[in-house]
């Protein structure tokens, strides 16, 4: 599970794990915001302050791994 990430050059592996079943509708969005669209869905993104804030909210719904 995801802990309190921090902005930094890396690129970052984001794939979902939880179903979007339940939460709340700003999860979601934030969800769809990072290009998620299923569970095992996974994007690849810079750790950039937006996409760590966005990741900080869903944290219980995402696996994220540093990308190769």
């Amino acid at each position: 599970m995801a802990k309190n990430f921090v902005p930094s050059d890396a690129n970052l592996a984001i794939t979902q794990i939880r179903s979007i079943i339940g939460v709340k509708q700003n999860q979601r969005d934030t969800l769809r915001s990072l290009g998620l669209k299923r569970i095992g869905h996974t994007v690849f993104r810079t750790a950039d302050a937006v996409t760590v804030g966005m990741i900080n909210t869903v944290p219980h719904l995402v696996k994220v791994e540093e990308a190769k």
